[in-house]
């Protein structure tokens, strides 16, 4: 299965939220929807599920004009939406039959869910008496009781202690395994570095950079170096002003005088130096977003 989002425009008032925005995403994968906040990322959601409308453009399944019907979305938002007061078994029983189930469907899911997070013994309590992050895990059920075929995260981590983003990863690989779509929008890069095959990146309303993000970094210049070892100190005054001290201990960065030297430099300098890592500098996507979304057109 392809989304595809094409040539989408989308106008409040004077204001153009969006300028002819495409991107696509494939199930068993997971796609990237990046931007500052007021970039347009909201909107594109929106108008993915038919919330809003597009003033131009069209949102297609493999080619085909989406049937919402037929097709489900699973939606987890920034801002949670479920209601406080409620018993928290009753309100997932409920939104799990909104989205088509039948009751006994969504009982079974719903039992299914709280136990794979852990929040069997929660079940019958009201949504207030939960923490933080207990209260993102119950959302999260929302968006998966349903079994939907697009799942949509919108900074899904926030909130989450150690072990509890460890569990949600588990639960986000067990979702693409199963051949679901998943978006995932947030400002916390290393997660989105870590399960995103694709990315686009929304500037002002409009495409800022698009596409694999392994061709993405592949498309940098690999001029550089980063080595790892214990003898940083020498090898940086070895190296002189090709040379500058990396993030972490011990981590230095060569430009190197030509990307083509880089086998020869290599092999000097493990055979050299006690060398603990040396590989070609790509930049990180928080490097990407940076210099593509923090100049705001």
């Amino acid at each position: 299965m392809v989304l595809e989002f094409k040539e989408i425009e989308k106008s409040f008032g004077d204001l153009k939220v969006l300028k002819r925005v495409s991107f696509s995403a494939q199930s068993g994968k997971a796609f990237g929807l990046l931007g500052r906040n007021g970039a347009g990322k909201t909107t594109s959601i929106r108008i993915m599920m038919n919330v809003f409308s597009q003033d131009g453009g069209e949102v297609l399944i493999d080619g085909q004009k989406i049937d919402y019907h037929k097709v489900k979305f699973g939606y987890l938002p920034e801002e949670r939406g479920l209601y406080p007061k409620k018993k928290i078994s009753e309100q997932l029983i409920y939104f799990a039959e909104l989205n088509g189930l039948s009751y006994k469907e969504a009982v079974d899911s719903v039992n299914y869910w709280l136990e794979r997070l852990g929040m069997s013994e929660y079940k019958n309590k009201r949504l207030d008496s939960l923490s933080k992050g207990n209260q993102q895990k119950i959302q999260l059920i929302t968006a998966l009781a349903h079994n939907p075929d697009i799942v949509i995260l919108d900074e899904p981590f926030s909130g989450l202690d150690p072990v509890n983003a460890m569990l949600l990863k588990d639960v986000v690989k067990e979702v693409i395994a199963n051949n679901k779509i998943v978006i995932f929008s947030s400002h916390q890069m290393n997660y989105i570095e870590e399960f995103c095959d694709s990315i686009a990146i929304l500037n002002g309303g409009q495409i800022a950079i698009c596409g694999d993000l392994y061709d993405i970094k592949r498309n940098y210049p690999r001029n550089k170096l980063v080595v790892r070892s214990v003898d940083s100190d020498k090898i940086q005054a070895e190296c002189g002003l090709a040379c500058e001290k990396g993030e972490a201990q011990g981590e230095i960065i060569i430009m190197l005088p030509d990307a083509a030297d880089k086998k020869a430099i290599m092999q000097k300098l493990t055979e050299k130096y006690d060398i603990d890592e040396i590989k070609i500098f790509e930049p990180s996507l928080n490097d990407i977003f940076v210099e593509h979304a923090g100049k705001q057109i």
